[in-house]
């Protein structure tokens, strides 16, 4: 038994940079939008963003002859990532924990970019908006405008419970 075979499904950032020193083959995969792997990402990481992953998932399966990491900002859009990947049929996956956010808090190098905002700051900026839109113009100009701040704010409630974003997939 080798060590990736004991490597868990999902691997914090120290262990990852550890493995990765002794066993340069594994590829990091950032399923982020291609704006937030600009801003930062981890250096000879492949971008393949996570709305685009089932259309390239089996030349990404192809592609790998060994073990990948998938990496995203906190890695909640990794899980996502892998079951896709997982069900074309890939193995030796592992999920970095906390993501990019955790990598770089370890001290691990990253390379930086044109900083851009992110794909969460990208919704909340949407939302915050449209909220705010929703409720001045139901205050102002007519009730029935403000129905938009309720729909935006179900729409946040329906995203913290599912872990789901169609806002942030829709951005991407």
């Amino acid at each position: 038994m080798t060590v990736l075979d004991m490597l868990p499904p999902v691997v914090d950032a120290a262990t990852a940079s550890e493995i990765v020193r002794e066993r340069p083959e594994i590829r990091f995969i950032d399923v982020r939008t291609p704006a937030e792997f600009e801003s930062v990402h981890i250096p000879g990481s492949y971008n393949v963003p996570l709305d685009t992953l089932s259309e390239h998932r089996q030349d990404i399966g192809n592609a790998l002859a060994g073990p990948a990491i998938l990496v995203c900002r906190s890695g909640a859009r990794a899980r996502q990532a892998e079951v896709v990947l997982r069900r074309s049929g890939m193995s030796h996956l592992h999920v970095l924990d906390g993501g990019i956010l955790a990598w770089e808090s370890k001290g691990n190098t990253v390379r930086r970019g044109t900083q851009k905002w992110g794909l969460e700051r990208q919704v909340r900026g949407l939302a915050g908006t449209l909220a705010f839109v929703g409720a001045i113009g139901g205050l102002f100009i007519h009730p029935l405008i403000g129905l938009l701040a309720i729909g935006i704010g179900g729409g946040l409630m329906f995203s913290a419970l599912t872990d789901t974003c169609t806002m942030g997939m829709i951005l991407s």
